[in-house]
């Protein structure tokens, strides 16, 4: 019985190898010729591309960005915190006291230079330049009473004229000397003094010397400094720019010397940053700088190095750097953080191409460069860089660096291979 049922077991098994068989036959014979090739390159471990290219599609060519390779200077930069404050920034003071009549100013107001800002009541100021113009006048009427019956000037003695012309080239020889450096202000003082003392006895100071003694000169004096208060009375700003934080109200009783507010101009801003004592040797003015605030996320603002400070802070080590911004608008202001970039170090006249050209492979560099539209890859030494930039030494045969005006490609040459076709978008 067992005998019998392997039989048939054997019967059925054969069966099923040959209709296996006589399908497959069929379905060779009917596959088309490219998916035969194809059958016999993926048995043989190989690729499909020459198949294809024989039937005639051939692959397209792979899209790329690139760029030139040019000279130019490297720029190595240095990295720092900094902080806003604007060069011109006035705490305003009342210089007289008196009663607000007039309050133009209003926080935030943006005022030109010269705008009246306070004006307090005037009135007693005005009353006090009459009275003093008033003794003025009455001085001036006795002096001119009194050289109406004054007698006759005598003749001057030639050695007095003599003295006087003596002293007199002393003192501007003294003075010359003085405003050279040569002259101590002492020795000018004497020159000074005897040539006026030889002119009062020359008689060339009388009317000065009468004026004094009948009291017009010192109400000359008061008459200017009466002027002079009712002047301080108005309160104008000093230069163009914004009010802040203003301290008195319309009508307000206020005493000389109040602080009345602060003008700042947001139109001269710097940035003083913080650089370690190490560094400061690579900071000079004139650099150029790169601001970052957080204010403005993604925009940029650009300055240069105005000075270095000459002292370096004995705690952290750092050394003051005051930098010029060239674009704030007054959209900066004081006290704001930034993020400063200076150019520390040029390196001039570099064959330069961009960090994302740059490739390792098997542990060596590479960038590709487009020729007549086939990509090439370079292996290339790399000089001095920074985070946008690489400097490409000379290669040392056919196969190894490039040259200024190649082609280069920066962007889908990830996967690329040597000698693929591309396309620069």
């Amino acid at each position: 019985m067992a005998k019998n049922n392997t039989k048939t077991f054997l019967l059925v098994l054969g069966i099923l190898i040959v209709l296996a068989a006589a399908g497959y036959f069929l379905f060779l014979k009917k596959a088309p010729a490219g998916n035969e090739a194809a059958t016999e390159a993926a048995a043989s471990g190989g690729a499909a591309a020459p198949a294809a290219t024989e039937a005639g599609s051939e692959a397209a060519p792979v899209q790329v960005k690139a760029v030139i390779a040019k000279k130019g200077d490297l720029v190595m930069t240095l990295k720092s915190p900094g902080e806003a404050y604007t060069e011109r920034k006035v705490v305003l003071r009342m210089e007289v006291g008196g009663t607000i009549r007039n309050l133009p100013a209003r926080e935030g107001l943006r005022v030109r230079e010269n705008d009246a800002l306070v004006e307090l009541d005037d009135v007693d100021y005005r009353l006090e330049l009459e009275r003093a113009d008033a003794t003025r006048l009455k001085n001036l009427s006795d002096l001119h009473l009194e050289k109406q019956y004054a007698v006759a000037d005598e003749a001057v003695a030639p050695e007095i004229l003599a003295r006087v012309g003596q002293t007199e080239a002393a003192y501007n020889a003294a003075l010359a000397g003085f405003q050279a450096g040569k002259t101590s202000a002492a020795d000018l003082e004497k020159a000074q003094r005897e040539y006026e003392l030889a002119l009062i006895d020359s008689g060339r100071k009388k009317d000065e010397i009468i004026a004094t003694t009948k009291g017009l000169t010192g109400a000359e004096i008061e008459v200017k400094r009466a002027r002079r208060n009712l002047e301080k009375t108005v309160l104008r700003a000093p230069f163009a720019g914004i009010l802040t934080d203003l301290k008195v109200s319309p009508r307000e009783r206020i005493e000389a010397g109040r602080e009345v507010g602060t003008l700042v101009d947001l139109g001269r801003m710097k940035v003083k940053a913080k650089v370690l004592e190490s560094e400061i040797g690579k900071m000079k003015p004139g650099r150029q700088v790169d601001l970052r605030f957080s204010a403005y996320p993604g925009k940029a603002f650009h300055g240069t190095v105005d000075s270095v400070g000459p002292i370096v802070d004995a705690v952290d080590k750092t050394c003051p750097v005051f930098i010029s911004i060239l674009d704030a608008n007054e959209e900066i202001k004081p006290g704001m953080h930034a993020e400063v970039e200076i150019a520390a170090e040029i390196y001039t006249d570099r064959l330069l191409v961009p960090q994302d050209a740059i490739l390792i492979r098997n542990g060596r560099k590479l960038v590709f460069i487009v020729d007549n539209g086939v990509a090439k890859w370079r292996y290339v030494d790399i000089g001095v860089e920074n985070e946008h930039f690489a400097e490409i030494l000379p290669g040392v045969d056919s196969t190894s660096g490039i040259s200024e005006g190649d082609t280069v490609i920066v962007e889908g040459h990830f996967t690329l291979a040597h000698d693929a076709k591309v396309v620069v978008r």
